[in-house]
């Protein structure tokens, strides 16, 4: 029986997703048993290998069109496949980031030469992806990033340094966040293409040692005199990456939420099962009030931002998902998960500080919700602009 007692939201009432879910949960089982995750922890990285596993299984590019090589679907394909994920507890393999940020971009914004020259080995698995937007100097404000891709002959030559680069490792397509017109500030933004396989000049720094997400490779990224042809800008015209960025927020900030929901209702059914099972002065430790209040608590506050969730999944469908509410989502889910981690994890007792144990990786992985996607100080930022 699931932790939370809350239905799907309308839209996503469809045996076809339904079906999804099932293929993509027996696939995780069969591909991604523990022992394979827990070498990816150990290596810091998911292998390529299991890249093209998830292309093939048709797990890559779930909303995009078939005639790019996705599979055809939409925005609600890709909200099962990351909640399969964090069911699964498949730690490290960025579906979300690869699926729901970076293949639409290329989708919504570039041109069809570049859709057809790039989303179908991305779909495939044949590439990775990444995007390259925060800077040693320049984190939330990318109107203060110092990259730059400079007109060169009939190209652009980029330099400048990155971080905190999801996928940095491996992957080998990755948007640049940069300036084609340093004196416009953020009307001079521009987003290229770095195919990493096909230019000179390009390095990876060490993988960044992280409080969590073991298995996530996260890394900074050099360019130093990186000379790509125009036909790498993306879309058919400079100064757009701003407003490119600004479009597909909502949509990136609610996927967050997505997963977050998923590790809330994961981290009361471990912690529930824990305490049923744990005793204390010869009694189970769930037969204390104080755990009984602190699990109801959990559900109280995890059945809320699960609905909420679900409302700005059909409104995501529906196109009116604005940015202030999904800054909203991003805000309140990710600090409630927080809070409901820690809660689970002092359950546990000593126990919870075990890595062992299931919440003491939820919780290790949980605390950079609160920074990624704009940490909860934006968020409160941009809320009160709609004041």
């Amino acid at each position: 029986m699931p932790a939370l007692d809350v239905p799907p939201p309308a839209c996503m009432r469809d045996p076809e997703l339904e079906m999804l879910a099932d293929s993509a949960a027996r696939f995780f089982a069969r591909e991604a048993p523990p022992e394979r995750v827990a070498r990816w922890r150990d290596a810091g990285q998911v292998e390529r290998d299991f890249w093209r596993q998830a292309g093939a299984a048709g797990l890559l590019g779930a909303a995009i069109p078939t005639e790019y090589g996705g599979g055809g679907g939409d925005f609600r394909h890709d909200v099962v496949l990351v909640e399969a994920v964090a069911k699964a507890g498949v730690d490290g393999f960025a579906l979300s980031l690869h699926n729901v940020i970076i293949l639409p971009y290329i989708l919504a914004h570039g041109t069809e030469e570049q859709k057809r020259r790039w989303l179908p080995a991305l779909c495939s698995g044949e590439r990775v992806s990444a995007i390259a937007m925060s800077e040693p100097g320049a984190g939330s404000d990318l109107q203060s990033i110092r990259t730059t891709a400079l007109k060169d002959g009939n190209g652009y030559r980029i330099n400048g340094a990155k971080t905190f680069i999801s996928n940095g490792q491996i992957a080998d397509l990755i948007v640049v966040v940069a300036k084609t017109d340093p004196s416009l500030g953020g009307k001079g933004v521009s987003l290229l293409v770095v195919e990493t396989d096909q230019v000179e000049g390009f390095r990876r720094g060490q993988a960044l040692d992280k409080i969590g997400q073991d298995a996530q490779d996260t890394s900074e990224l050099f360019f130093d005199d990186v000379w790509v042809p125009s036909e790498n800008l993306l879309g058919p015209a400079e100064g757009q990456g701003f407003r490119q960025l600004m479009a597909e927020l909502p949509r990136e900030r609610l996927i967050i939420a997505v997963g977050s929901v998923q590790t809330m209702e994961k981290a009361i059914a471990v912690t529930t099962d824990y305490v049923r099972e744990r005793k204390a002065f010869g009694q189970p430790v769930l037969d204390f009030q104080n755990t009984q209040f602190k699990l109801a608590e959990a559900k109280a506050k995890a059945t809320v931002a699960k609905v909420f969730v679900n409302d700005c999944i059909e409104r995501q469908m529906a196109g009116t998902l604005d940015l202030t509410t999904a800054a909203i989502a991003k805000l309140w889910v990710c600090e409630t998960e927080w809070e409901i981690l820690d809660d689970c994890l002092q359950l546990h007792g000593g126990y919870g500080y075990v890595n062992d144990y299931p919440i003491a990786r939820m919780w290790r992985n949980g605390r950079v919700q609160r920074l990624y996607g704009g940490t909860s100080e934006i968020m409160k930022v941009l809320i009160a602009r709609s004041l």
